[in-house]
């Protein structure tokens, strides 16, 4: 009877809570529209389309759900924003939002589709669209940094306020640091209890040799409880240079 019981139980579909847009909690909404006004002072050239880098030093420490809110507010703004999928290796944006699957920036880098094909509506506000990651080629880093990602930029550049990156982790892959100096500036991802003091310190160090520009830092999972769980119920944001500020928040 046990045994039945248990493989019940095991049956029961997992249901992951909404950790972006509408399904975020007021706490975390609020922390999120002070992300966006921190990057809107950082970067104030209104007249220019920004684009965004979102990384982390590690994976699992939540920066794509970060790039998801970040764009969603900045949405929420009444900014004409993209969110592009960088992560070719794991991407995650497909699942997240419900999208179809289609054509992405991979088949976009090698020719075998147009910018209009490969993007689609985000299905979480009118002014946020996506571009996922696409098929998952054999040599993401390549196509990051080849002309036909600048080239892409710029063409998308000439239709939005601001293009987010979701970029994969900086000591993991290279991908991170090619696509860094196609953007106006970078935010690091630090998942507080996770991340040491010494991953942080060797993406700010990877980040510092290109000259890629750090806006700062994204604290994530800060409620205070530790081990796994799936809601994000605390961001904080803080300006800085220094990886050591960033894991003592």
């Amino acid at each position: 009877m046990r045994k039945e019981k248990a493989g019940k139980r095991l049956q029961q579909p997992i249901v992951e809570e909404k950790t972006f847009g509408k399904g975020l909690s007021f706490a975390a909404s609020e922390s999120y529209r002070l992300l966006r006004t921190n990057v809107l002072f950082a970067l104030p050239d209104a007249g220019k389309c920004r684009v965004i880098g979102v990384t982390s030093s590690l994976s699992g420490e939540g920066k794509s759900t970060t790039a998801l809110n970040l764009s969603y507010m900045l949405a929420e703004s009444g900014r004409k924003t993209l969110l592009v999928e960088t992560d070719m290796r794991l991407p995650t944006l497909v699942r997240k939002l419900g999208l179809k699957h289609k054509s992405g920036l991979s088949n976009l880098l090698v020719g075998l589709c147009g910018v209009q094909e490969a993007m689609q509506p985000s299905g979480i506000h009118d002014m946020l669209a996506v571009i996922s990651s696409g098929d998952i080629p054999p040599n993401p880093s390549e196509l990051l940094g080849s002309e036909q990602m600048r080239k892409v930029i710029a063409d998308l550049s000439a239709m939005f306020d601001f293009i987010i990156l979701d970029l994969p982790p900086v000591n993991e892959v290279a991908d991170a640091l090619v696509v860094s100096q196609l953007t106006q500036g970078m935010l690091m991802v630090v998942r507080q209890g996770y991340a040491s003091r010494t991953s942080v310190a060797e993406a700010m160090r990877q980040l510092s040799y290109i000259n890629a520009k750090v806006l700062g830092f994204v604290v994530t999972y800060t409620d205070g409880t530790g081990g796994k769980y799936k809601s994000y119920k605390k961001y904080g944001y803080k300006y800085g240079s220094s990886a050591q500020g960033a894991s003592s928040r």
